[in-house]
């Protein structure tokens, strides 16, 4: 498994400054989130030759932006823009053979789905979500880019909140560049049994997020995260497992010794 690192927790201003620290730190590679309106030809190009210029892998791109979770919105103009974004991370994944991801919809829920939860899309709603979803994996078809779901708490989502709910769309859309991204934070809000749930995931998860139950960084909350890489070493998973969380004060203290636990634990 490689160790991988979101570009918001590095203290740097460069792709190629956040990558050379992370080197340093014991990690392989680095997932990229970066603002859609910083995004620019000079950018996109070190980022295409960042693992040759300093041997961390990109693994994870993401377009950040208030548009950003909007592809099913009602408002056409929002969700052609968020489409448009989208479209162009998943160009960026095909070249790069890096992983991208997708939800139904993400914001502050306001109602908050406090005693509601698990909501289903209706038949138009999943069918819609569908066909925008075959058309994003179109513009990574034949390449080792994947776009892929990630399962939110329903305080972010109404809808997609479970593992299995994310499997049913995986099933539905059949493709195989298409796959699941369990982030653990997540997970611990929705899930029974964390473990259980990778498991029933099996070989559709593509990539991991990592985050205690807190949203801390691993051992920092109340997360069995033993059963966690048991049940990753179950599946077989052998891909990125990307740090999605506070690092808790400076990184250049809190980041190595998170390295060494998580190699503890893909080693046991």
């Amino acid at each position: 498994m490689l160790l991988a690192c979101s570009s918001p927790m590095v203290p740097a201003g460069t792709l190629t400054q956040k990558a050379r620290l992370l080197r340093q730190w014991g990690f392989d590679a680095l997932a990229v989130f970066w603002p859609l309106a910083d995004w620019t030809p000079a950018v996109r190009a070190e980022l295409v030759g960042l693992e040759a210029a300093t041997g961390v892998r990109p693994v994870e791109f993401v377009l950040t932006d208030a548009v950003y979770g909007k592809a099913m919105d009602p408002d056409l103009d929002l969700r052609a823009r968020c489409r448009a974004m989208y479209r162009e991370a998943a160009g960026v994944c095909a070249e790069l053979g890096a992983v991208t991801e997708i939800e139904f919809e993400y914001g502050p829920q306001d109602p908050l789905p406090l005693f509601h939860p698990f909501q289903q899309l209706d038949a138009g709603q999943r069918e819609g979500f569908c066909t925008f979803y075959r058309e994003l994996l179109e513009v990574v078809t034949g390449t080792a880019g994947r776009v892929l779901l990630e399962p939110l708490n329903r305080y972010e989502s109404r809808y997609l909140n479970r593992v299995e709910d994310n499997l049913a769309i995986l099933e539905e859309v059949a493709h195989p560049n298409a796959g699941l991204l369990p982030d653990t934070f997540h997970l611990s809000l929705e899930e029974s049994d964390l473990g259980a749930a990778l498991r029933r995931a099996g070989d559709h998860v593509a990539h991991v997020h990592l985050g205690d139950s807190n949203r801390l960084l691993p051992g920092h909350g109340l997360l069995e995260w033993e059963e966690v890489f048991a049940a990753l070493r179950d599946i077989g998973y052998a891909g990125a497992l990307n740090l999605e969380c506070s690092t808790e004060g400076d990184p250049a203290l809190s980041l190595p010794p998170t390295v060494a636990r998580l190699r503890g634990l893909i080693a046991a």
